[in-house]
């Protein structure tokens, strides 16, 4: 006969994975109504000239892309359908992760809920990055860590390499997964027999072995984007004002209740107050050892709330620690009691009201936000009167000077149309370059019309004629105004194959 507990455990397991599913169907129609950001156009294009490397990151978030449209098509969906979907075994690898480490099945359902109610996972899996894989290998990584723990088993190190080198295709910051896996193994005695186990380091030529691809693709292209990517570490301007930026924005990205959570269960884990020391040593140092390193980088740049998607999954095991393992007191215990009821309907409200705000602009009474840049609101319009005039000028291809403005023309416009970024070669070296016959008649060029002719146009063409101009609106608040130029009579290459920055030091 199941007890009265038993019987409140499967009913919680079970309605935390209906609320799982729904919040899966929820990211699918925002992620079908809302329009893409600039970036997501960027590693569309990416996607469809599949490499080994690419300048900005790895390849995963490519091949993501990619499944995702050979199901739904060129769409928003499309580009955003396997990232959501994979939010589910990403779920089921936290819930699993708490379950084995802390014991329990309310353990384990509330660290894979909070994971799901945070705007990391909501937003960070439907806007598609290399953010978005990276947090699900990530929660892979402590997954398998956690079976080692739990069986005993050297085979289990070969599904952490897999795991991490998943993780690194995605995205060089898994790079730090291995100092913290090193770090546990010291830091616990009765893992040390690990480090002198071929198991372990067998794993790590498995995650070598699957990132290899994009060391080859990097050696192949001057280590540019190694360069680019691990040259931020280096402190060439003391700018310490970046570390206040830090606490707020995950405050935000977490939802503030989660938040509140999370840094209690980590500040329980480290105090020793509940659990196996290997349990709470590793969820710390999954957390800590990537927040010590932007700590570092904040010192001189800023550092993107989505560049802490890999520490989520152990931060919220954290969290589900904290709500209900860790003894606190009578103050402490209201404070979590409030946190954990209300964490759920705050942070779907706050996905909600996001979505809602960058669509359409309602909430802040259509005044510019945050959002109006990055997500392409109003380019399907602005698309339409882009494609009339071109058209109209009988123009062969469409040039933009950032990659965002080329990204978006390319997602938006006339499957087939030629756009060029002219500049910033590097950025395209996968892919083939237009006929050249396309690029000696005339050409539209789009900039946004506040900037005035740029130094490129005036000094590549000889005839440069303005014969347009088109807003890109949300509602009635006007984001930005583009010109179109008609430009002709090349006067040297329209293509500047300049070598990059981080090849000219």
């Amino acid at each position: 006969m199941i007890s009265a507990a038993a019987a409140e455990d499967a009913r919680l397991v079970r309605n935390v994975w209906l609320t799982i599913v729904a919040l899966t169907v929820l990211r699918l129609v925002a992620a079908a109504v809302t329009p893409i950001t600039f970036d997501e156009a960027y590693y569309w294009m990416w996607s469809k000239h599949l490499a080994f490397g690419y300048y900005d990151h790895p390849p995963l978030v490519a091949l993501v892309i990619r499944l995702g449209t050979l199901v739904a098509g060129d769409t928003e969906l499309g580009v955003r359908l396997v990232s959501i979907l994979l939010a589910l075994p990403m779920s089921y690898a936290v819930y699993r992760t708490a379950e084995i480490l802390f014991g329990g099945v309310r353990v384990a359902a509330t660290a894979a809920l909070l994971l799901n109610v945070t705007l990391m996972a909501a937003v960070g899996t439907m806007i598609v990055t290399p953010d978005a894989p990276l947090l699900v290998a990530s929660s892979f990584v402590l997954f398998c860590c956690a079976k080692v723990l739990e069986t005993e088993r050297g085979a289990w190190w070969l599904g952490v390499g897999t795991a991490a080198g998943l993780a690194l295709t995605a995205k060089y910051t898994a790079m730090f997964f291995g100092a913290a896996i090193l770090i546990w193994l010291v830091a616990v005695p009765k893992l040390r027999h690990w480090l002198r186990s071929p198991w372990l380091y067998l794993g790590g030529l498995v995650a070598l072995a699957i990132f290899s691809p994009v060391i080859v693709w990097n050696a192949e292209h001057q280590w540019v984007s190694f360069i680019k990517q691990l040259g931020r570490a280096r402190i060439e301007d003391f700018r310490p004002a970046y570390i206040a930026e830090l606490i707020p924005t995950q405050f935000a990205f977490a939802t503030p209740l989660v938040f509140i959570l999370g840094v209690m269960g980590v500040y329980a884990l480290l105090t020793r107050k509940a659990g196996e020391a290997a349990g709470r040593v590793l969820v710390s140092v999954m957390v800590w050892v990537i927040v010590a390193y932007f700590i570092w980088h904040s010192l001189h740049a800023r550092v993107e709330a989505n560049w802490f998607a890999p520490i989520y999954p152990a931060f919220v095991v954290a969290a589900a620690f904290a709500a209900h393992l860790a003894p606190w007191k009578p103050r402490e215990q209201r404070t979590v009691c409030f946190c954990l009821r209300f964490a759920a309907p705050v942070g779907i409200v706050m996905f909600v009201a996001l979505i809602v705000q960058a669509n359409t602009g309602w909430l802040s009474g259509y005044v510019r936000d945050s959002t109006v840049r990055s997500v392409g609101v109003g380019w399907r319009p602005l698309a339409d009167q882009i494609e009339a005039v071109r058209a109209r000028v009988g123009a062969t291809c469409v040039l933009a000077m950032d990659y965002g403005t080329t990204a978006w023309l390319s997602f938006y416009l006339p499957p087939g149309t030629c756009v060029l970024q002219p500049i910033q070669r590097i950025r395209w070296v996968n892919f083939p370059e237009p006929d050249p016959e396309q690029l000696k008649g005339t050409l539209l060029f789009v900039d946004e019309a506040q900037i005035g002719i740029r130094f490129y146009p005036s000094t590549t063409f000889a005839e440069i004629d303005k014969v347009a101009e088109a807003p890109r609106m949300r509602g009635p608040l006007v984001i930005e105004t583009y010109a179109l130029y008609a430009v002709s009579h090349p006067k040297r290459d329209v293509i500047d194959h300049s070598p990059p920055p981080e090849l000219e030091r």
